[in-house]
C-alpha cells in the first residue's frame, strides 16, 4: 500500500481505515489487538466524541482515553482519517524518528489524552478525569475509556468500577472489547461485574455501527455506563462462552 493509493474515490471514510492502517509495517504491530478495535474507534470519533483537530486543548472537549494501547494502529488510522494526523505519518509507525509509537504518546500525538502502558491504568485514570472536571465545574465534556476484556484481570480497574457506581459518575462512558480473552469469566457476562456496582450496561455486536451508536448514546442518568462491544477471537476459534 502507498500513499498515493488514498487519493482514490472511496465509497466511505470508513472504508479508507485499512488503506490507512496498510501504510503501518513493522514486527510490532499486535494486528489482531488492534483491528478488534477498529470499528468502536470509528463510530466513537465520527458518530459520538465531541473532538476535533481544532479544539484540542479546548476545555469543553470530551475525553477519549486508549487503555487497550498495546495495539495503537486503528486509532492512529482514525486520526488520521479524522485530520488529526497527516497520513505521511503512519508510514514511519515504530521508528525511533517518529511520533507514532507502538503505544500512544499524548505528548507527541493530538488527540491523544493518555499515555498507555501496562494494562490496566486507563479506567482508573478516566475516573479521575471524571472527578476533576465535575469538581471544576465543566459539566458537559464526556468521558470514554476503551478498555480490553482481559484488561479486567487487573486490579485496579475493579477498584475504579466500584467507585465509580457508587460516585455517580454519569459522564463516564466505558467500553469493553470482548474478544473472549479474559481469564476470569464473569457469570452472566463481562457487563455483569459493572452491573452489580450501579452502571448501565449494554451488550451489543461490535461490528454492527448502528447498534454501536444506539448503545453509546443510550441515556444513563446519573449512573456510569457501559457498552461491552462483541467481537471474534483473535485466534479465529469459536468463543469459550
Amino acid at each position: 500500500m502507498t500513499i498515493e493509493t488514498l487519493s482514490r474515490p472511496v465509497e466511505s471514510e470508513f472504508e479508507r481505515l485499512d488503506e490507512l492502517m496498510g501504510l503501518m509495517t513493522g514486527d510490532e504491530k499486535h494486528a489482531p489487538s488492534s483491528t478488534s478495535t477498529l470499528d468502536v474507534l470509528w463510530v466513537l470519533h465520527d458518530r459520538v466524541l465531541r473532538v476535533s483537530p481544532d479544539r484540542v486543548d479546548d476545555e469543553e472537549r470530551d475525553r477519549f482515553f486508549l487503555s487497550k494501547g498495546h495495539g495503537p494502529m486503528a486509532y492512529y488510522a482514525v486520526l488520521a482519517a479524522k485530520g488529526f494526523l497527516e497520513p505521511e505519518t503512519l508510514a514511519g509507525y515504530g521508528d525511533w524518528d517518529c511520533p507514532l509509537g507502538y503505544h500512544p504518546d499524548r505528548t507527541l500525538v493530538p488527540g491523544v489524552e493518555m499515555a498507555s502502558g501496562s494494562l490496566g491504568h486507563g479506567l482508573p485514570l478516566a475516573v479521575g478525569t471524571a472527578l476533576g472536571l465535575r469538581a471544576r465545574g465543566l459539566e458537559q465534556p464526556q468521558i470514554w475509556v476503551l478498555v480490553g476484556d482481559a484488561e479486567l484481570d487487573e486490579g485496579p480497574n475493579h477498584e475504579a468500577i466500584a467507585f465509580a457506581g457508587r460516585a455517580g459518575l454519569d459522564r463516564l462512558n466505558v467500553v469493553v472489547i470482548d474478544n473472549d480473552s479474559a481469564t476470569i469469566d464473569w457469570p452472566g457476562g463481562v457487563e455483569t461485574r459493572f452491573g452489580v456496582e450501579g452502571w448501565s450496561t449494554r451488550r451489543v455486536d461490535g461490528r454492527d455501527h448502528v447498534a454501536l451508536e444506539a448503545a453509546f448514546t443510550e441515556p444513563h442518568f446519573g449512573r456510569p455506563h457501559v457498552v461491552v462491544a462483541e467481537v471474534e477471537r483473535k485466534d479465529g476459534r469459536p468463543r469459550r462462552r
